[in-house]
């Protein structure tokens, strides 16, 4: 039996010291063994559930996991995803105001140390007791409201305010332009409203005379910081004119600004300047300010000259300037984020202009990259991508690439919000719509993001229907019927007679196509007779649609369907615009002969004599030759297309 002698040493002191080597001996063998302790690797408090979550790949055939994981209550529109997720943000208001109405409700301690997000926010009135100290912890935790009154509080009370706290609550207002923001934990809210939030602010939003400008004033005399910060608040909410004036009376004063103001100024240039020429020059003239005063350019101002470049129109020299500009700042050691290669985009892939294969090129660059957001704007640059390879490229493997870079480790996070998740998947399910084979994009592309990732529009939906006509595929139909009842696109008259088109024009006649198309026919029949009234925009039959529900029902040998439609067709003649095709009632007069109902075949001659059909007569033959009519039967013929189709077929003059 061998011993081991092992040289230990403290391994918390050896982890943060240089890697050691530690030299292990046995007695019966003279052979070393090196172990190489490496340093120690400082962890942070997620790691652990980040490294967990790398594992685990997504699910598309399961639901997002905030949804109940139940089909029967899991939303399957964008309306009810949208319904779902904004009730339960409703719920966690509700619960986030019960705690501050009732804060001495809940003292108790949920964790030690304390979390203080657990711990009720603290309410300021009027009469509060407040100093210097109590504003300083508003303005770090991002309360708006509060950090207001307590500074009106202090000055109420005469209580002097130092300069950098000053300086602070400047930046805070102008930053949120005296609104308070939306808080972290309110996700979902945040999800839905922000490209609604991103129109807004390409108007003017800035409160004139606000609090921000009332504490702008209250500086004796406002420095560089100061005017930065009214400079971008204005810049920000639209207040151009105004913004421009301080930036110029900081100029003429020789205050040094930050590199974020100048920024600010470039990027609203379009409206400080109207002809495109007048634009560039004035960007240089403060790109020539900035290096005057030594301030060092950063990745604002990159996009910022790009963002200007990007309204210039298609011209030649505009392009030229971008990827100078791309150059220049690329030897500063600014490298581009997303929001640039966004701006390089719009500047070279316009509606209207020459098609440009700048996209591959950024590809080719970005492929295999992993993207933290570095400019608000960087959440544009997938769905534009996307968009260049659907309407201007029309190339689908070069959108396969920028959806595999979307997906490689986090990148989606930069997918943006609901609204471009949702533009995103319109261009690329549409385009590969077009381009790959239907049972390929049924299996590998609709099967797995519809309904769970996306849920198409109804503009899609109608684009995939033509892909399946096209290709004759009528088996795709029933899934596809389904999933439109389920997206609550049932109602679009456009979908519902493209659908009937071409189960009308299926040359398929198995017995369980006829009879699946049948079901779909007979559903779309009761999704329109049964509609609620109350909608705001109600679905009414036309003349064409009842034919066509008819003849797929009579293809399936159910006459008694058949029957309700020809009911609604005779007793609804002024409401239903338009009339079947002749063949659906001939087709509906044989049926009426299989089934020895020569009333129900009557019926149909009328309707087609009160609708001007030439060939009534027709129908009447078929009657009288196939059917044994009574006195009562031919006279009501004989009054309808006369007695002559009786003489023609040999009926004695009733």
């Amino acid at each position: 039996m061998s011993f081991v002698k092992v040289i230990t040493s403290k391994l918390s002191i050896a982890r943060i010291a240089a890697p050691k080597t530690i030299l292990t001996s046995c007695y019966c063998t003279d052979v070393e063994h090196q172990i190489q302790i490496p340093n120690r690797i400082h962890r942070g408090p997620t790691d652990i559930l980040q490294a967990l979550e790398s594992t685990v790949q997504r699910d598309y055939t399961a639901a997002h996991y905030k949804y109940h994981d139940d089909p029967y209550l899991t939303p399957m529109s964008n309306l009810g995803k949208r319904t779902f997720a904004m009730a339960q943000e409703a719920g966690r208001k509700a619960a986030h105001w019960v705690r501050k109405e009732n804060a001495d409700l809940f003292q108790h301690r949920e964790a030690e140390p304390m979390i203080k997000a657990f711990v009720p926010p603290k309410i300021y009135t009027e009469n509060s007791d407040v100093c210097e100290e109590d504003l300083i912890n508003a303005i770090k935790d991002v309360q708006v409201a509060d950090s207001t009154l307590i500074y009106k509080l202090l000055k109420n009370k005469n209580v002097d305010i130092s300069h950098g706290t000053l300086q602070q609550l400047l930046e805070l207002i102008c930053f949120y332009n005296c609104e308070e923001p939306l808080g972290e934990e309110f996700i979902e809210e945040r999800w839905f409203k922000q490209s609604a939030r991103g129109k807004e602010r390409q108007r003017k939003t800035w409160k004139d005379g606000s609090f921000a400008e009332e504490v702008f004033i209250s500086f004796e005399n406002p420095g560089a910081e100061a005017y930065s910060a009214i400079i971008q608040g204005m810049a920000k909410y639209g207040q151009i004119d105004r913004s421009a004036q301080l930036f110029e009376e900081a100029q003429n004063k020789g205050l040094v600004l930050s590199a974020d103001t100048f920024n600010a100024i470039i990027s609203v240039s379009d409206f400080l300047k109207e002809g495109y020429d007048h634009r560039w020059k004035f960007i240089l003239e403060t790109l020539s300010l900035m290096s005057m005063a030594k301030v060092k350019p950063n990745l604002g101002t990159l996009n910022s000259v790009l963002k200007i470049l990007s309204t210039m129109g298609t011209g030649k020299v505009v392009k030229q300037h971008v990827l100078r500009t791309l150059s220049e700042f690329r030897a500063l050691g600014i490298e581009p984020s997303l929001a640039s290669w966004y701006y390089v985009l719009i500047s070279f892939c316009k509606e209207r202009g020459p098609v440009s294969p700048i996209l591959r090129n950024i590809m080719a660059e970005l492929n295999g990259k992993e993207f933290k957001i570095r400019d608000s704007r960087d959440t544009f640059f997938f769905v534009t991508a996307m968009d260049v390879c659907h309407h201007h490229l029309c190339d689908k493997e070069l959108a396969k690439q920028v959806d595999n870079l979307l997906h490689l480790h986090n990148n989606y996070d930069l997918i943006g919000d609901s609204y471009k998740e949702s533009i995103y998947y319109r261009h690329y399910i549409t385009l590969l719509c077009k381009t790959e084979p239907l049972e390929d994009f049924m299996e590998n592309v609709y099967q797995k993001l519809v309904p769970n990732i996306y849920v198409p529009e109804p503009s899609v939906m109608l684009d995939i229907l033509k892909y399946v006509e096209a290709n004759d595929a009528i088996n795709y139909l029933p899934r596809l019927w389904s999933d439109i009842v389920i997206f609550d696109h049932a109602n679009r008259e456009n979908i519902l007679t493209l659908i009937l088109n071409i189960m009308i024009n299926n040359g398929n006649r198995e017995a369980q196509i006829v009879e699946k198309l049948s079901n779909v026919a007979w559903d779309i029949w009761s999704k329109v007779e049964y509609q609620q009234e109350h909608r705001t925009k109600v679905l009414s039959f036309t003349g064409d649609m009842l034919g066509k529900i008819m003849t797929l029902t009579l293809r399936n040998n159910d006459f008694e369907k058949a029957s309700k439609v020809m009911d609604k067709l005779e007793n609804n003649q002024q409401s239903v615009l338009g009339v079947p095709q002749f063949e659906t009632l001939k087709l509906y007069v044989d049926h009426c002969i299989q089934q020895k109902r020569p009333s129900s075949g009557i019926d149909c001659l009328q309707y087609a004599v009160d609708s001007g059909f030439e060939q009534a007569s027709e129908l009447a033959a078929s009657l009288i030759k196939h059917l044994t009519l009574d006195e009562t039967h031919l006279q009501r013929i004989s009054s309808l297309v006369g007695q002559a189709v009786l003489t023609e077929n040999s009926v004695t003059e009733v």
